[in-house]
């Protein structure tokens, strides 16, 4: 479960600089001290299930949900990563399906 303790830090850092949010913003946004937020970015902290349960519960955030929990998106249902966010940067690498379109 440690595994995806990280995975969940590092993934709520990067919405978190998709949305263009300061760590004080994003915290006051989700309900969680701003010490919590830095611990998690800097390692020092495990971002447990129970916090992005919280983080996807914050209508902004909510376009994360697939990718935050199962590493999906369905932008076509409003589901995307923080690299396809209007103000997010590519920082996240999606995975490519090996079919060709068309």
């Amino acid at each position: 479960m440690t595994t995806l303790s990280r995975d969940y830090a590092k993934k709520l850092r990067q919405i978190r600089k998709a949305e263009g949010l300061t760590q004080k913003a994003f915290a006051e946004l989700v309900g969680i001290g701003l010490g919590t937020v830095k611990s998690y970015e800097t390692g020092h902290q495990s971002a447990r299930s129970e916090i992005a349960e919280r983080v996807i519960s914050v209508r902004r955030f909510q376009k994360y949900t697939l990718w935050l929990t199962i590493d999906q998106t369905a932008p076509a249902a409003g589901q995307i990563a923080p690299s396809l966010s209007p103000d997010g940067h590519d920082e996240t690498k999606l995975q490519q399906s090996d079919q060709n379109a068309g």
